[in-house]
């Protein structure tokens, strides 16, 4: 099996990209190695292309993104795998004795569409089986987005297209990639956490995270410091007049910094702390990143009674409790905040994103020192379920995506107080989707009266398949042989 990869490119050399116990590629693949060096693919990383827009020339890795999500998807083994000496152990991808693919399409300067169809024509003409991309198309309609068009022809030719629902929730009608022959994934927790706990003057105990956890911190209780919170941004212009010397300080992961931007601010002014509260629309997702300071990063509501604690005194006092790696969240697969959310906007009909799987705090491979890093969004939940669509397809060869899309979503898990628009089907099941009972097939013509009976313009219908149209046969939204519907209350 072959899963092709559209993204930022891909650090070869890279542990989980070696090719112990791999097989040859198969006889039908026909993809290049664009590398300077063509011993870079073996028989893990099999082909690795760019496109003429998208940066240095080269298809290797200039962020991390397409390294991360390529090993994702299809990491082999690596022993020992940690960031920073927590969450040790064996990491490898969803389908680990899979083949990679890798298309580079972003880089510093976007993702431009040109590059990503040429990507996706590529990928098909090359033979994969699966094509992963953690690319939001942002569209509202159909035939607005290269994604759409590309992955209407991979589906045609039997290739299932893994998607991401996009970064921009949890407001309503967020989701992206709305198109029915795209699986659209959104982005849950798990239940291993990097805890960081805030130990207040008043004995109260709060849990966090962090990717950055000193040996040989002292727990001494230190100054908590904060200003009005509505302002606590910690830019490096906020702290400029502000003594926080030997203190540590309560940030609003929120603004234009990023959380470990605020912790930079906080160390130059000489900070010796910091802890990140989420605001009230990002509520419970808090993230372990590898920060410059002692840190935790906790939720709003958690947040709040900080800030309630630091009112009640005139010398509010705290320190970290660095606790490494716990398994034991009972809240664990709650939808992240960022998810996008439904409904879909062009097709109300369709209930998207179709499901979720694991987007928070995901360990995996980085082109760095290191090896490897944590990092968090749908563009790390894609990769699960086109891993996981690989070994459906394995097992099942002659079934079509819309097959193997319906068996993962029916297999999900679904937590009862879960939102439909935030969870699609719900939490991936890899366990149980290779046998899933019914299956709901859908045929290219079937996506073509699906379009027609949407009351789309010939025209527009032409640019979201790219072929002439002429709409003599529709069908409504719920008479496609959809596994997810959903209906307006007038």
């Amino acid at each position: 099996m072959i899963i092709g990869v559209v993204d930022t490119g891909i650090m070869p050399d890279h542990p989980s990209f070696h090719d112990e116990g791999m097989p040859p590629p198969p006889a039908r693949w026909k993809g290049k190695c664009e590398f300077y060096s063509r011993s870079s693919c073996n028989n893990k990383l099999i082909g690795a292309r760019y496109f003429h827009e998208s940066g240095n020339g080269t298809p290797l890795d200039e962020n991390g993104h397409g390294t991360h999500t390529s090993s994702i998807a299809a990491g082999n083994f690596v022993n020992g795998a940690n960031v920073l000496g927590m969450a040790n152990g064996t990491a490898s991808g969803m389908a680990p004795l899979a083949h990679v693919a890798m298309y580079k399409v972003c880089s510093s300067i976007g993702c431009p569409e040109t590059d990503v169809l040429a990507a996706i024509d590529a990928a098909i003409k090359d033979g994969v089986d699966v094509l992963s991309i953690s690319i939001s198309s942002k569209f509202n309609q159909f035939w607005s987005g290269v994604i759409a068009e590309g992955g209407f022809t991979a589906m045609q030719k039997g290739i299932l297209v893994s998607c991401s629902a996009g970064n921009t929730g949890p407001l309503p009608g967020t989701v992206n990639n709305l198109d029915p022959w795209l699986f659209t994934v959104g982005a849950s927790t798990t239940d291993r956490k990097l805890r960081a706990t805030v130990r207040l003057g008043d004995g109260k105990e709060i849990y966090g995270e962090s990717g950055f956890q000193p040996k040989d911190y002292s727990e001494t209780m230190l100054p908590l410091d904060v200003r009005n919170v509505s302002d606590a941004f910690c830019s490096a212009e906020s702290l400029e007049n502000i003594d926080v010397k030997g203190k540590i300080v309560l940030c609003v992961s929120d603004g234009n910094t990023s959380r470990i931007g605020k912790g930079h601010y906080v160390k130059n002014a000489g900070g010796a702390g910091m802890i990140l509260v989420n605001d009230e629309l990002h509520g419970f997702t808090v993230s372990a990143e590898p920060h410059v300071v002692p840190a935790a990063h906790v939720s709003y509501t958690d947040g709040l009674k900080i800030i309630s604690y630091m009112n009640s005194t005139s010398n509010p006092l705290a320190t970290f409790l660095f606790r490494g790696t716990i398994f034991e969240d009972d809240f664990a697969r709650e939808v992240a905040s960022f998810s996008g959310r439904g409904p879909n906007r062009a097709s109300p009909g369709i209930l998207k994103p179709d499901i979720v799987a694991p987007g928070v705090n995901i360990l995996a491979a980085w082109p760095t020192k290191s090896t490897l890093n944590i990092a968090s969004g749908t563009s790390m939940s894609c990769p699960h379920v086109s891993g996981i669509a690989t070994l459906v397809k394995c097992t099942h060869p002659d079934w079509s995506p819309a097959a193997i899309k319906s068996a993962i979503m029916t297999t999900a898990d679904l937590d009862e107080k879960s939102d439909l628009f935030a969870t699609g089907a719900g939490h991936v099941n890899p366990s149980r989707a290779s046998d899933p009972g019914l299956i709901y097939d859908i045929k290219h013509e079937d996506y073509v009266q699906y379009l027609c009976g949407l009351k789309y313009p010939n025209k527009a219908a032409y640019m979201s398949i790219l072929r002439k149209v002429n709409c003599l046969s529709k069908i409504a939204e719920a008479e496609l042989n959809y596994p997810l519907f959903s209906t307006g209350l007038g």
